[in-house]
């Protein structure tokens, strides 16, 4: 294979890893936010998390997504140091059925002070699923991931070695009868056969099934993580 050739293959793969967030249709997706209680007292930026729920909390009342996780907390009165927004995914769709991320993120940057080099994206469930997808639709926009009993399409492992450029810590229960631990497990071989530097964290949960939400509240560690990534 000529040098002409070879440019030509990797010029089309690039073309196709980056389309296929344009080939959704752009969507708005209502969302909860917490803001920090000192943010109206500084001027400085703030890192963002994107939380995405599990499949249980489809819909369009918000409310639906306080049953556990990073809006859980909240509700609770727990303050975080990064502003939150967590989007609800409509019935009948999955995060990866539009591009509701751009819409989302431009809403956000425009109200307001993001540190983009600081934006994460976390999620459980079909939201572990919506985290690794969003995240390989958007590589250069993340500065890292926690996925929960997540998983990615058998069409998406052409593209797997995107999320090789960001830093994920994953999380899977080895007898999740739900979201089988083989998907977590197909990510970290996948990613071992891409050039850039493996940075995928794996936390086996040893004979744990798949209501691993409790993480959220039990771990702090996940949230110091998150904020020590950087772009």
């Amino acid at each position: 294979m000529n040098y002409k050739s070879s440019f030509l293959i990797i010029l089309i793969t690039l073309l196709t890893l980056n389309s296929y967030s344009q080939q959704k249709v752009a969507a708005k997706y209502d969302y909860l936010l917490y803001v920090l209680k000192d943010y109206s007292k500084e001027n400085k930026k703030y890192p963002l998390v994107i939380y995405l729920h599990g499949g249980g909390q489809k819909g369009n009342d918000l409310n639906k997504l306080k049953t556990y996780g990073l809006p859980y907390l909240v509700e609770k009165g727990q303050n975080f140091d990064f502003i939150i927004a967590s989007p609800q995914c409509p019935d009948n769709k999955y995060w990866s059925t539009e591009n509701w991320f751009e819409t989302l993120f431009a809403d956000l940057e425009a109200k307001y002070r993001i540190d983009k080099s600081r934006i994460y994206i976390t999620g459980i469930s079909m939201g572990g699923y919506g985290a690794y997808i969003t995240a390989l639709d958007f590589p250069d926009q993340f500065a890292a991931v926690v996925a929960l009993c997540g998983g990615i399409n058998d069409s998406d492992l052409t593209r797997v070695c995107n999320l090789s450029k960001i830093p994920i810590w994953a999380f899977h229960g080895t007898a999740d009868d739900k979201i089988p631990f083989s998907e977590t497990e197909r990510i970290a071989k996948g990613l071992e056969s891409c050039e850039t530097k493996n940075k995928f964290k794996f936390t086996r949960l040893e004979n744990e099934g798949h209501e691993i939400q409790y993480l959220y509240e039990t771990n702090p560690e996940i949230y110091k993580w998150m904020l020590e990534q950087k772009k």
